[in-house]
């Protein structure tokens, strides 16, 4: 038989993210798909029917395969069926967050090709800002349409409802582009991170088999469906569970969301963690029915989370992964969050199957067992590519490996220990300090809350290690006895140099405290400015 009519490419090609939304909405038809804020709710099947809706609404505005669709909303329950919809529709979908910037805003609709932005009502300002930005540079955006009624002319929401629900064919392709996820940038412009169904299709798999889901499961998402919140959209719709969003974090309405819909599983980034464990109605809330709770995205301070167990229990499982790679490099077991082994909670668990991943010198060499080298990832879960810089992929590439710019170690258990971001390090005297294991020193002080350590220009030292230090709410520890208890655990080398307290750190619109924005006090026209 002739090649060209059956080329083993198709025969080994997989389903696309569409495909696999239908087989849970088919599978779970009547079972309770998503909690609404009013208390109502969806069914898998009225999810589906409103999904078929805003796709042929989408389509009406002229919308086809592989156009490039932006949304900027918060947890709604429409957001969430756009995003499926763009995959209906083989559309390709990029986020905004709601705190970002104008500036940067406009470069990522420019730089990706975005033909339609879809706003929620409260960002209908920006939604036109950002048109009237589009209409003077050219670029392609089209279309800005609102979640409901707004200032703007299109109002998405109800055009959909116009349309009808019935089963409407998947256009989108195995081989097209799925999202393009735009990394906060450390220096410069964000990057593009281009994304195929497979990387999406690979992380659910390695998310069913790898993490430890609650057999009855109502999820919470407490962050941006648009971002991490949005990873745990489609394996909890393929394991028959319900989705309950929380439009803004909160610890008091978090707490509030658990009670109310008896929540068993939810994630959380560490800064949630660390304000829910500070928070002083934290015990008057009910939280039994929770059984696991996923964190990820930053590192943890080993002492809070030694304190996050014991008063949630043992119900935590760590994910690691990153934007070019997401969520599941590697995860760190809940029976691995051993109290009896607190060297264990240091780590990010071993390698999900499915991803070969290794520790590398400079010279691209695997370092020995204990030392200190860069993870590096070959795995379905790779990215794409950095769109519009092939010198950065080049360069993230080098060698064969995606290079995560992550820094750690391997134990003779296998398990993986970060020690630091390879930016973040601090080059001390020539001598390396890991601005992780001062932090993880810091949070062994009864009073600190959450800490940033970052280097700053020493005449002398190349660089001095400075302390940002938030102590918990009622506590008090002066600046020099922080000092002096760093040193008397880990030394002079990792002693900062300068400690300063803060009545609270600066995040980035993920939750990740922002280093980026700490060091600028610091290393202003300084020669060596890095994220």
């Amino acid at each position: 038989m002739d090649k060209k009519e059956t080329p083993l490419t198709a025969l080994h090609t997989g389903a696309t993210v569409a495909e696999t939304y239908r087989a849970a909405f088919e599978q779970f038809p009547d079972r309770v798909a998503l909690v609404l804020p009013d208390g109502s709710h969806w069914t898998y099947a009225g999810l589906q029917q409103r999904v078929h809706r805003m796709a042929r609404a989408l389509q009406a505005l002229g919308l086809r395969h592989q156009d490039g669709l932006a949304i900027l909303t918060g947890n709604r329950p429409e957001a969430l069926v756009v995003l499926i919809a763009c995959a209906w529709l083989g559309l390709r979908q990029t986020a905004l967050h709601p705190l970002g910037a104008l500036d940067d805003q406009a470069f990522v609709l420019q730089d990706a090709g975005i033909a339609a932005l879809v706003v929620d009502p409260r960002y209908a300002e920006r939604g036109q800002a950002l048109q009237e930005r589009g209409q003077q540079e050219g670029t392609p955006l089209r279309h800005v349409l609102s979640l409901g009624p707004s200032g703007l002319d299109d109002d998405l929401s109800a055009a959909s409802a116009a349309h009808s629900g019935a089963a409407l064919p998947i256009a989108s392709r195995p081989e097209d582009i799925y999202r393009i996820t735009y990394t906060g940038g450390t220096t410069g412009r964000p990057k593009g991170v281009v994304h195929r169904h497979r990387t999406t299709l690979t992380m659910t798999l390695q998310q069913l088999a790898g993490w430890e889901w609650p057999e009855e499961l109502r999820f919470l998402i407490a962050t941006p469906i648009s971002h991490a919140g949005g990873a745990m959209v489609l394996p909890t719709l393929l394991r028959g569970g319900t989705l309950v969003l929380l439009d803004g974090y909160q610890p008091e309405r978090f707490l509030q969301a658990v009670q109310q819909h008896r929540i068993t599983a939810t994630f959380l980034v560490p800064t949630q963690i660390y304000g829910l464990l500070d928070h002083p109605g934290l015990d008057h809330w009910d939280r039994s029915s929770l059984r696991y709770v996923l964190y990820g995205a930053s590192p943890m301070a080993p002492a809070r989370l030694a304190e996050a167990i014991q008063r949630f229990g043992p119900l935590f499982g760590q994910l690691y992964g990153q934007a070019e790679a997401p969520m599941t490099i590697s995860y760190l077991r809940k029976d691995a969050h051993d109290l009896a082994r607190p060297e264990r909670l240091q780590s990010c668990g071993r390698p999900l199957p499915g991803n070969q991943v290794r520790l590398l010198d400079p010279q691209g060499q695997e370092v020995a067992t204990g030392e200190v080298g860069e993870l590096c990832v070959r795995s379905p879960l790779v990215m794409e590519g950095y769109l519009n810089r092939p010198d950065a992929t080049q360069e993230a590439f080098a060698g064969g490996w995606l290079h995560t710019g992550d820094m750690a170690r391997r134990d003779e258990g296998g398990y993986l220990y970060l020690v630091d971001r390879a930016k973040d390090m601090v080059i001390t005297g020539g001598f390396n300090v890991y601005s992780s294991e001062v932090e993880a020193c810091l949070a062994l002080h009864p009073a600190v809350a959450q800490s940033a350590v970052i280097g700053m220009p020493d005449a002398k030292w190349g660089e001095a290690v400075v302390a940002l230090v938030v102590l918990k709410p009622g506590a008090s520890a002066t600046p020099q006895a922080l000092m002096d208890f760093v040193h008397a655990h880990k030394g002079a080398l990792h002693t900062p140099k300068l400690l300063r307290l803060e009545p609270q750190l600066p995040v980035t619109p993920l939750g990740k405290i922002d280093k980026k924005a700490l060091r600028a006090r610091f290393w202003d026209g300084q020669a060596r400015q890095v994220g």
